[in-house]
């Protein structure tokens, strides 16, 4: 593992014991998040994504549990450890924000006493030195008057300020790490560049390492410095954000970024991806994304394809070199 690794996923595979058999929904995921990085995980729902981050929170639903691999955050491996260990873990080397700050904050409790108590479980500070740094973190996440709001509570905040009171609590014990789950879904466009710009400036300024999130490829382009393409719970494509925006090689990413509305090209309709992704009980055979792939061969139906070098990324395609890696 590279020494400034900060997330590192060996072949992680996660499954679902059912009456009717196991179920796998994470097929041997490989990823590693340096520290200040951006890594987007992209997809459609279903594909795993959100199901990555449970993992490494250790937040799986119920049921689920991580049958092979391993998962390393600055160097110390966490799959394995003890639930009272893995919650101690959570909020001072792990942040998390997720898609509705409502599931986040208690509201019996103000903004305040929220970021106080957290604070205070994971640092050595006093309810004024908790206090004094809430309010500063309040305002650098863009909270206007904070020595004010700082008393009122979540109901009081409007959609996009509660966010930013959800991205200050997942920041205010110092983690290493935060896994932002679809943080901007359920804002409007602009009230998203706000949030996106803020992540950008987190990570850069502390130096935090974040997996962020989300079926949106426009938010990926404007916030990531790589990008993880996931389908049917597994990596088909990842590198560079602006590489594989630029000139995908995987013909579900080139679906994905052929679906974006374009202001400066006109186009008589968008690219559809026909079909939808396979059910976990009944996974094709050779590349899952095979079915709905109009550049399906044999050996896409008959192998499973690892990700290969392509360019400056890599992708799971057996066309890499062949004619699909040059379609627009």
């Amino acid at each position: 593992m590279a020494a400034e690794a900060v997330l590192d996923i060996r072949n992680l595979v996660v499954e679902f014991p059912t009456r009717r058999g196991v179920l796998t929904a994470i097929r041997g995921i490989d990823l590693t998040i340096g520290r200040g990085e951006i890594l987007g995980v992209v997809g459609e729902s279903g594909a795993g994504k959100s199901l990555t981050g449970a993992a490494v929170i250790g937040l799986l639903e119920s049921g689920g549990r991580i049958a092979e691999g391993e998962i390393h955050v600055c160097g110390r491996r966490i799959d394995q450890l003890p639930l009272r260990e893995m919650q101690k873990l959570r909020g001072r080397t792990i942040g998390a924000i997720f898609q509705d700050p409502l599931t986040s904050l208690n509201p019996l409790l103000t903004v305040g006493d929220q970021l106080i108590e957290t604070m205070r479980v994971h640092m050595p500070l006093s309810r004024a030195g908790a206090m004094a740094r809430a309010v500063r973190l309040l305002q650098e996440v863009g909270i206007p008057s904070p020595e004010l709001r700082i008393a009122q509570y979540p109901h009081q905040f409007s959609g996009g300020m509660r966010q930013r009171v959800v991205i200050a609590l997942a920041l205010c014990a110092e983690p290493e790490l935060v896994i932002a789950d679809e943080p901007t879904t359920a804002l409007d466009v602009s009230i998203q560049a706000q949030i996106t710009a803020l992540l950008k400036r987190v990570c850069r300024d502390r130096g935090t390492a974040m997996m962020l999130i989300t079926h949106d490829m426009g938010v990926i382009a404007e916030t990531a410095d790589r990008v993880a393409v996931m389908y049917a719970g597994r990596i088909v494509e990842i590198g560079p954000v602006a590489s594989i925006i630029r000139a995908p090689r995987h013909p579900y990413t080139k679906g994905l970024i052929g679906s974006i509305p374009s202001l400066t090209q006109r186009s008589e309709r968008l690219v559809q991806i026909d079909g939808s992704m396979p059910r976990l009980n009944a996974m094709p055979e050779g590349c899952a994304f095979h079915p709905r792939c109009r550049f399906a061969m044999a050996q896409c139906r008959r192998e499973r394809p690892p990700l290969m070098p392509a360019g400056t990324s890599e992708a799971a395609c057996w066309h890499l070199n062949g004619e699909v890696s040059h379609v627009a």
